[in-house]
């Protein structure tokens, strides 16, 4: 399914390959849609507030084929500036056939299409670590990060969201996380090679957040990859229906736990910077606000 919005005739337009990785609850996907137009209208929203406002088409795919959904072939992407693997009640760190597939297809994409940006979001954020090296683990604690949430930002931070504050604030869902984030040890140098030769450093990808729960709150990686283990598209409703979707299935056995994160849906979160900053992976925005454009 695609869609498109369209500030003017001229605004430049960014194209987004969105795969979904799970289905909301019935009564948001009944009110707001599937995740990824969800996320189409975030994007819109990121994009009209970008300088010069952009264009933004997404073209929505359901991936996970034990449940009807397929895998895309790679040349469906030919047309495309990057993609965006959506969160999932699935396990990153599985061996179900359709994650493989899709790892493989990722792999494949990275390698053939060095103009590709890849981003993902919680269970997209770990797939993407996979793919580069990184682990993925359930947390050690054996606890849930969840609800509204303080993250803690660094220099990398701060600069993708152009803001001096040391921390943002999202909506959380998740017990796994990456516990150990790519390297090009780890990477390989087909995946993460050096830049310019054996003598030159390979290519870098960064955490730009952490929380007291998870180490790794995103990874960046320039002009290539970004991802945020934290939601950015969740309101009140959201929030407290995906809860008690967990709760309904036995993945949160700590009430109290819940119903406290519940109780954080309403206040207000920054998921609108995080999606400013992700559209300025795919093109340059010229209100700086005092932070210098980073070279290529």
């Amino acid at each position: 399914m695609s869609q498109v919005y369209r500030p003017s005739e001229d605004a430049p337009l960014v194209r987004l390959m969105v795969l979904e990785t799970d289905e909301p609850h019935p009564h948001t996907k009944s009110e707001r849609g599937s995740f990824g137009e969800i996320l189409h209208s975030h994007f819109a929203r990121a994009g009209a507030e970008h300088h010069p406002p952009l264009a933004v088409e997404t073209n929505q795919v359901f991936v996970v084929s034990e449940q009807g959904g397929r895998i895309p072939d790679t040349r469906e992407f030919d047309a495309y500036d990057g993609l965006l693997i959506t969160g999932s009640t699935f396990d990153a760190h599985g061996d179900n056939p359709w994650i493989l597939h899709l790892l493989s297809l990722l792999r494949d994409l990275w390698l053939t299409r060095p103009k590709l940006k890849f981003t993902g979001v919680c269970f997209g954020h770990q797939l993407l670590a996979r793919l580069l090296g990184g682990s993925v683990a359930p947390a050690a604690s054996g606890d849930w990060e969840l609800g509204h949430s303080r993250i803690d930002i660094n220099a990398t931070g701060q600069r993708l969201f152009r803001t001096r504050s040391d921390h943002i604030f999202l909506h959380q869902m998740h017990q796994d996380q990456v516990t150990q984030p790519p390297t090009p040890h780890s990477a390989g140098e087909l995946l993460l090679p050096p830049r310019g030769g054996q003598t030159e450093a390979a290519e870098v990808v960064c955490c730009w957040g952490s929380s007291s729960h998870t180490a790794v709150q995103g990874l960046y990686m320039a002009n290539r990859l970004f991802t945020t283990q934290a939601h950015l598209a969740f309101d009140e409703d959201m929030v407290r229906r995906q809860i008690q979707m967990r709760v309904d299935s036995g993945g949160i056995e700590d009430l109290e736990h819940a119903d406290r994160a519940a109780e954080t849906a309403h206040l207000e979160h920054d998921g609108l910077e995080v999606a400013k900053a992700i559209m300025r992976l795919f093109m340059f925005d010229d209100d700086g606000a005092g932070f210098e454009r980073e070279e290529d």
